[in-house]
């Protein structure tokens, strides 16, 4: 009996540990228990995940501006003090379905155990930021306390998802070039940088007269780092697994038999 990855070689290379497909005795290949998902959806959920941090932070103000319009109302204020500040205008909906998204799709993902545990431990901590919103102006003791666990929560799914940029997505063992591990780098350094940054502009209060608070550009571009790594690793794999080049049937299989 013969063993043969059921990923292509650019999957494989990401996933020291990843399940294999075991021949039956017709020749047929049968993938084993616990096997990683197919690489067209890996790609889609790093392609939506990656999607929601790039439009997030834009539709967010853009939606408050537009339904203030839509109602005959003022648009003053249409650009909230933050990200989770939109909690408490009219997009809130969006807000909220935005990040429950996120987290299905990161909770879904499969690529190799360590990714898996990252992953999901990311998405709960979405649906942990989506669920426990930030504290208003003048909260209550209970409203203050749901607030300490949105800010924890957002802390951690930030510094998960660089982690993916600074461990998963960059891959020594591949053919990936130098600029596009660079890349990768980067984002997971900008990532961590502005979370720290967005820290310290929502203890200090700086720039409250600002049209964009700075502690919104800080989330704005740490979602924009952390969006546009995964949609970088989503085509990467795309391209390397040569979905742009070929149709293939889900789940996929392994190409020819092993001599």
């Amino acid at each position: 009996m013969t063993r043969r990855p059921q990923e292509s070689r650019a999957v494989q290379d990401n996933a020291a540990d990843v399940d294999t497909a075991v021949d039956t005795a017709d020749g047929t290949p049968t993938a084993a228990p616990g096997s990683t998902q197919d690489e067209r959806t890996v790609t889609l959920l790093r392609l939506g995940v990656g999607l929601i941090g790039i439009l997030l932070p834009l539709v967010l103000p853009v939606g408050n501006w537009l339904f203030a319009e839509l109602r005959g109302q003022s648009t003053a204020g249409w650009w909230p003090d933050s990200m989770s500040g939109s909690y408490y205008t009219s997009t809130r909906n969006l807000f909220v379905g935005g990040l429950c998204a996120l987290g299905v799709f990161l909770i879904c993902y499969r690529f190799d155990r360590r990714d898996d545990r990252w992953s999901s431990a990311a998405g709960l901590f979405a649906l942990g930021v989506a669920l426990c919103p930030t504290s208003p102006d003048d909260p209550s003791a209970f409203q203050a306390t749901i607030g300490v666990l949105h800010l924890v929560f957002a802390a951690l799914l930030l510094s998960l998802l660089a982690l993916f940029c600074l461990y998963s997505f960059r891959n020594p063992r591949s053919v990936q070039p130098r600029w596009v591990d660079r890349a990768y780098l980067a984002a997971g350094v900008v990532i961590l940088a502005l979370l720290v940054l967005a820290a310290l502009a929502g203890l200090t209060g700086v720039g409250k007269g600002w049209p964009v608070r700075p502690l919104y550009l800080c989330e704005w571009f740490c979602t924009w780092a952390f969006g546009a790594a995964w949609i970088g690793a989503a085509l990467e794999l795309a391209h390397t697994s040569g979905q742009f080049t070929r149709r293939a049937a889900l789940p996929r299989q392994s190409a020819a038999p092993a001599s």
